[in-house]
């Protein structure tokens, strides 16, 4: 939902809030609605929606999400706790939990609904110690433990709001409603309306996610390069120390090369490497020249978006040219990409995001390994500065970046396939799942391509931007 907002530098869930807010905006204000009577309900992403709105806005008298939500907790150890993407947004988990958002609602009456044997997501007794257990304490701070209360669904069990959750609901609101007591449902069938009575309609002009992006993309307005040297080697310093903080980018370094296997036939040696970095994370590589090519040859590092066995053909081109080549599979790419799960998020797009509102981004690690790993290279291969050659945008993008934070690692940078502009992701557009490591808070706001390639003179760029 929020990965080309995020893009131009606007949170997705802050205009969802602001969306959910003005609703309850025309509540309080309808000659009709008991304002000291307002309550809010709602399953799955419904639930969510009433923890968020409820917690922020004391408006909210009573307030029962069912099956809506989990903790940073259940996030890591269940990726299928995760929800829909708007439950993990960047920087959230900072200094959050959803605990906290319960927690705020004390001491106003709240009820949370989970089920046994959830088929979605959220089961009751495996989330009940971290979003409720924890948050009793605070109600009872304010001698309002009545006031929190918690109901474990098993009939049917599932992902539901059926008619023992809706009894609990019912009772609830009745009661700190100050209403009568309700024991059974009243029977609405004949009112249900049908789809076609209850459809509203957009206009046609009505703006999505992507649309919004893009009105919010041609706004932006960067300041241009300076012309003169002492001004542009300021600037270039100031916009360095700005880019490394949008994707914060945290200098690693390789702890160890692990040697896993070797081959010499055809004339060609090769060497595969698993690379253990000092923040804990590893990535794969393998080095490959021709047996006669003295020690110091040129060296090249390859990297693709479809990982280091689709990057064969320049590393052929390289080594037959008397480079020693380095291919490598960055986090999330090739050997280091997760297998998918079933949508609405893939497992890569997941672990990004959760990467992202815990505080880091995916592309600033990716491009943190670029350069340790390219930095080993040059230190175990004796050469000064190293040819990159990358092949598809997020590629692109990391070398792009990695050349632009470390002006001197790279002699040249060599692009295929390759995009003009980062406003390429949103007038292709380029869907989250396939390159979730660009879709990174600020980055277009702040930086385009062409920026970055300033930022990195004097190393050599060329880019092949088949891409249109």
């Amino acid at each position: 939902m929020g990965g080309y907002l995020d893009l131009v530098g606007t949170n997705a869930v802050g205009l969802f809030y602001l969306a959910m807010r003005r609703g309850l905006d025309y509540l309080y204000d309808h000659p009709k609605v008991d304002r000291s009577r307002i309550g809010m309900t709602g399953l799955s992403g419904g639930g969510w929606q009433t923890i968020t709105l409820s917690s922020l806005d004391e408006r909210v008298q009573v307030a029962v999400p069912v099956a809506g939500y989990a903790s940073l907790v259940s996030e890591i150890e269940r990726p299928s706790d995760t929800g829909d993407i708007e439950q993990i947004p960047t920087d959230f988990f900072i200094d959050l939990d959803n605990s906290h958002l319960t927690a705020i609602r004390a001491p106003r009456p709240t009820l949370l609904i989970y089920n046994a044997e959830d088929n979605c997501c959220f089961r009751a007794l495996l989330v009940k110690p971290y979003i409720f257990d924890q948050v009793q304490p605070f109600f009872s701070l304010y001698g309002s433990s009545d006031s929190f209360q918690w109901h474990e669904n098993r009939d049917p069990g599932s992902h539901n709001y059926q008619l023992d959750n809706r009894l609990q609901a019912y009772r609830f609101f009745a009661k700190h409603f100050h209403l009568p007591a309700i024991d059974n449902e009243i029977p609405a069938d004949a009112e249900i309306k049908s789809y076609d009575e209850l459809v509203v309609g957009l206009p046609k002009d009505n703006l999505t996610a992507l649309s919004l992006a893009r009105i919010l993309a041609r706004r932006i307005k960067r300041d241009s390069v300076p012309s003169s040297a002492a001004a542009r080697k300021e600037w270039v310093v100031t916009q360095r120390g700005k880019l490394k903080a949008t994707i914060r980018c945290d200098s690693a370094k390789v702890k160890h090369a692990w040697a896993m296997t070797n081959t010499e036939e055809k004339g060609v040696e090769t060497r595969s490497y698993r690379f253990g970095l000092s923040n804990g994370l590893s990535a794969t590589g393998v080095w490959v020249r021709a047996i006669t090519s003295p020690d110091r040859a040129p060296t090249t590092v390859v990297v693709n978006d479809e990982g280091k066995r689709r990057g064969a053909a320049e590393v052929s081109d390289r080594v037959n040219r008397g480079d020693q080549v380095l291919a490598i599979d960055l986090l999330f790419t090739g050997d280091s990409s997760p297998e998918d799960q079933p949508q609405p998020l893939s497992q890569r797009q997941y672990l990004m995001q959760l990467l992202a509102t815990v505080g880091d981004r995916a592309l600033g690690l990716e491009v943190a390994q670029l350069i340790a790993i390219t930095q080993w290279l040059r230190q175990v291969t004796e050469t000064p500065r190293v040819r990159l050659d990358c092949t598809g945008i997020r590629s692109q993008t990391v070398a792009l970046i990695a050349s632009a934070l470390e002006p001197t690692l790279f002699s040249e940078v060599l692009v295929h396939r390759g995009m003009r502009s980062l406003e390429y992701l949103l007038e292709k557009p380029v869907s989250q799942l396939v390159a979730p490591d660009l879709f990174c808070l600020d980055l277009y706001k702040e930086f385009d391509l062409d920026r970055m390639i300033a930022i990195a003179e004097p190393t050599r760029v060329t880019q092949q931007n088949d891409l249109e």
